[in-house]
C-alpha cells in the first residue's frame, strides 16, 4: 500500500504522524511511504531524513492524497484555505489518526460515504496485545508532564522547599484530578521538582501507583466494577457520585496552590468537577491547568484553548499540548501508528480483520457504514 503522511494544517499542531526512523518498518512490511515536503520539520524531522529513510517526498498535498491507499495523520481531516483534506482523500483508502470519536459526527458520515475505512486511535484498547498502538497513553504521558511545567511557569512561588537567608519558603501543594497516564506522569513531574502532591481518582486500583509515586491519595468509596470498565478506562459515574466528587475536590482545592485536572470518559464530553464555586474558594494566585480542555473541561470556568483569571485564579485549558514537545510526541505517536499498521495489513496489502477486538475497536466506519454506536446515536439525535 502507499502510505501518505501529510502536513498538518490545524493551528498549533507541530506533531508528524511518522518519523524518519519508523519509515523503515513500514517499508520492510511490504509498503512504499510518501512524505508531503515539510510535513515533520515543525517537529524536528527534515524531509532529507525521511528521503534518506527511504520515504518519497511530495511537494503538496493534492500530489500526496493522489493514489494513496492509507493516510496517517494525527488530527482528524480539517479544511484550510489551501487544503481540503476529507475531499482529497481517496474512496476505499485507510484514514488513521486520532479522529476525535467524541467530535462532530458529520465528518464519519461523510467518510462512510465515501466508504473510507476509518481507524480512531484514541479507540485503541487498553490490553496487551494493543498496548504498543495505545495513543493515549503515550500523548497523555507527554501531556501531563508538560502541565507540570505549565503550572510552575504560571505560579507565583516556587514548587520545591527552599532554606534561604531570608527564612524557609515552603514547598507548593499540587491536587492532581484523575489519576491515568497523564496523572500519573504530572504526579510523578511535580514531585520530581519538589512540590507536595496529593491525587484523587475514583478508581482506587490506582491507590497504590499514586503512593509509589511518593503522593498522597484523596479516597471517595466506589465500587470498583462502577469505577472502571472492562478496558481500564474510567465510568462516567452516577450523578450522587458526581455530587460527592464535586464536594471532596472542593476542600481538598482550598488547600492546593495547583490543580492539574486529568478526567476523561472516553465518547463523552470531560466530566466538570471543579466549579465555578471551587475556583471562587481557591487561593488567589492559583493555578489550574485543565488537560481535559479538549473535550470541554473538567473546571466549570474552563475556556478551551485560552488561559483566562477568574476569581484571582489562573485557568489554562490548552488544546493540541502535546505539540509542544513535538519532536518527542512524534516519535510516541509514530510507533503507536506503525504498530496499528502492521496489525491490520499482511504482505503490504490491507487485512482488515472486524472480527478481531483491536480491529473492530478502532474501526469507526468500513464498508459504507458507520460501525460505532455511539456516533450512530448522535447522528441519529442530530436528525429527528
Amino acid at each position: 500500500m502507499r502510505v501518505a503522511v501529510p502536513y498538518e494544517i490545524i493551528p498549533g499542531e507541530t506533531r508528524v504522524a511518522l518519523v524518519p526512523d519508523v519509515v523503515p518498518q513500514l517499508l520492510k512490511i511490504g509498503h512504499t511511504v510518501a512524505i508531503q515536503a515539510g510535513a515533520g520539520a515543525r517537529a524536528g524531522f527534515p524531509d532529507d531524513a525521511y528521503a534518506a529513510a527511504g520515504a518519497t517526498i511530495e511537494p503538496d498535498a493534492r500530489s500526496l492524497y493522489a493514489g494513496s491507499q492509507m493516510i496517517l495523520k494525527v488530527q482528524r481531516p480539517e479544511s484550510s484555505a489551501t487544503a481540503d483534506e476529507l475531499a482529497m482523500i481517496e474512496a476505499e483508502s485507510v484514514l488513521i489518526g486520532l479522529l476525535q470519536p467524541a467530535g462532530d459526527a458529520s465528518l464519519f458520515k461523510a467518510l462512510a460515504d465515501k466508504r473510507v475505512i476509518a481507524c480512531s486511535m484514541e479507540l485503541v484498547p487498553r490490553t496487551t496485545r494493543a498496548q504498543m498502538m495505545d495513543a493515549l497513553s503515550s500523548q497523555s504521558t507527554v501531556a501531563g508532564y508538560k502541565a507540570v511545567l505549565m503550572a510552575a511557569n504560571a505560579l507565583q512561588k516556587f514548587f520545591p522547599m527552599l532554606m534561604t537567608a531570608a527564612g524557609t519558603v515552603k514547598p507548593a501543594r499540587v491536587l492532581v484530578i484523575g489519576a491515568g497516564v497523564a496523572g500519573l506522569q504530572a504526579i510523578a513531574t511535580a514531585r520530581r521538582i519538589g512540590a507536595v502532591v496529593e491525587a484523587f481518582d475514583t478508581r482506587p486500583v490506582v491507590k497504590e501507583q499514586v503512593q509509589s509515586l511518593g503522593a498522597t491519595f484523596v479516597e471517595l468509596p466506589v465500587d470498583p466494577h462502577e469505577a472502571q470498565d472492562a478496558g481500564g478506562y474510567a465510568r462516567e459515574l452516577s450523578e450522587e457520585h458526581i455530587k460527592q466528587e464535586k464536594a471532596l475536590i472542593h476542600e481538598r482545592a482550598k488547600l492546593a496552590d495547583v490543580i492539574i485536572t486529568t478526567a476523561l470518559v472516553p465518547g463523552r464530553r470531560a466530566p466538570v468537577l471543579v466549579t465555578a464555586d471551587t475556583v471562587a474558594a481557591m487561593k488567589p494566585g492559583s493555578v489550574i491547568v485543565d488537560l481535559a480542555g479538549e473535550q470541554g473541561g473538567n473546571c466549570e470556568l474552563t475556556v478551551p484553548g485560552e488561559t483566562v483569571v477568574r476569581h484571582g485564579v489562573t485557568i489554562l485549558a490548552p488544546l493540541h499540548i502535546s505539540s509542544d514537545l513535538a519532536y518527542h510526541a512524534s516519535h510516541m505517536y509514530s510507533k503507536n501508528v506503525a504498530a496499528l499498521v502492521a496489525h491490520l495489513t499482511k504482505d503490504g496489502k490491507l487485512n482488515l480483520d472486524l472480527n478481531d477486538d483491536i480491529t473492530s475497536a478502532v474501526c469507526i466506519t468500513a464498508g459504507g457504514e458507520i460501525r460505532n454506536a455511539a456516533i450512530q446515536q448522535r447522528l441519529a439525535g442530530t436528525t429527528t
